[in-house]
């Protein structure tokens, strides 16, 4: 495997001495920034993130602000879902489609207060796309990339590690709630939420001077916690059924083919409202679902697998890898809604030979 040549194109984030300290192994590039993707394994940190904590660099996670008087109204445009009664100390998943009703993101909005909101978003260029909605529709607004990024805490022992930093008023967060809590006397936006199904906490850093100091803080209050640096972690996202944008769904799948058709509003309106309506009325075209791949540890899914069954190409698989604690081939795919049943017997062409596979109606955990 290639390397990845660095350039300023690549953008360090405020952690990279702290991820590069911590003998990181592999990269992916995700908005323009450098993501970890292993440091021990991918099995050896899927297990450490089951039973320990992880602090991860997820700076590439980048915020788009929105803030002004129509803040409001351009976040109402554009998602389905319904923000009227978002609270402003409340995140919420906000799918965000095109004209079409395809998917052009799937972050999570933080908001502020009515004039002021984040959008973290995934690998997209989305704040071009809502630059573009706010000058075309003329709002009273100004959209951005602030300095925030953001560093998550996950696994079972993340409560405790943030108390150590943060005192105990961290553990009273709810689900996708956040605090500001002080930190080198800048408060932070602190949320319990993260890219994984260990629980934990994503905190948004405002400003990177702090960015390392951060680091060795929760590095050091965690020693007899066994912290270790980690990332999102390719098994665990499979197992938990967490889908990445770009790779599980794209802008040629609506939020209906990708179940996530119950944060579409009927009564809203927002832009691709006429065309998903539409395909609420003619149903998914695709199913998103769980898939098991027997044999051994499949190659790297770095290109998407046709899924067939009796010689006719019914999907794609388009993520993978091997679970050792589920002993099989783990994985995600997009199959016609109308071929879709539960426990059928398909065929999966990978770049080493073909496979044999069974759809399931549920992932892992």
């Amino acid at each position: 495997m290639a390397a990845i040549a660095p350039s300023n194109r690549l953008r360090r984030t405020p952690f990279s001495t702290g991820v590069e300290r911590s003998g990181v192994t592999a990269y992916t590039v995700y908005n323009r920034m450098l993501l970890p993707a292993v440091f021990e394994s991918l099995s050896d940190d899927c297990a450490h993130l089951k039973e320990h904590v992880q602090v991860w660099d997820v700076a590439c996670e980048r915020q788009i602000s929105v803030q002004g008087p129509d803040a409001g109204r351009l976040m109402a445009l554009l998602t389905p879902r319904d923000l009227s009664k978002m609270a402003a100390d409340q995140c919420y998943y906000v799918p965000m489609v095109d004209t079409n009703g395809g998917m052009l993101n799937d972050p999570v909005a933080v908001k502020h207060s009515e004039n002021h909101y984040w959008i973290s978003i995934a690998d997209s260029d989305l704040l071009l796309w809502v630059k573009g909605v706010a000058a075309g529709m003329g709002l009273n607004v100004r959209v951005s990339e602030p300095d925030v990024s953001p560093l998550a805490v996950q696994g079972p022992l993340a409560d405790e590690l943030l108390a150590r930093i943060f005192g105990d008023a961290v553990r009273d967060i709810r689900f996708f709630r956040y605090k500001r809590l002080p930190f080198q006397g800048r408060d932070l936006v602190i949320a319990r939420s993260g890219y994984s199904k260990q629980g934990g906490f994503e905190i948004y850093v405002e400003g990177r001077d702090i960015g390392m100091e951060l680091w060795d803080a929760l590095f050091a209050a965690g020693q007899d916690l066994n912290v270790r640096a980690g990332c999102p972690n390719l098994i665990e996202r499979i197992e938990g059924g967490l889908l990445s944008y770009g790779n599980d769904m794209t802008a040629d799948h609506t939020p209906f083919d990708c179940g996530l058709g119950k944060f579409v509003n009927s009564d809203a309106d927002y832009i691709g409202r006429a065309a998903l309506e539409k395909a609420r009325s003619d149903g998914a075209k695709w199913r998103l679902c769980a898939i098991e791949i027997s044999g051994d540890p499949v190659p790297a899914c770095d290109r998407h697998w046709a899924i067939t069954m009796n010689g006719q190409t019914i999907g794609q698989v388009t993520s993978a890898t091997w679970s050792p604690d589920q002993k099989l081939n783990v994985a995600i795919g997009m199959v016609q809604a109308e071929r879709f049943a539960i426990g059928a017997d398909v065929e999966v062409e990978t770049q080493d030979g073909i496979r044999n596979a069974r759809l399931r109606a549920e992932f892992w955990n």
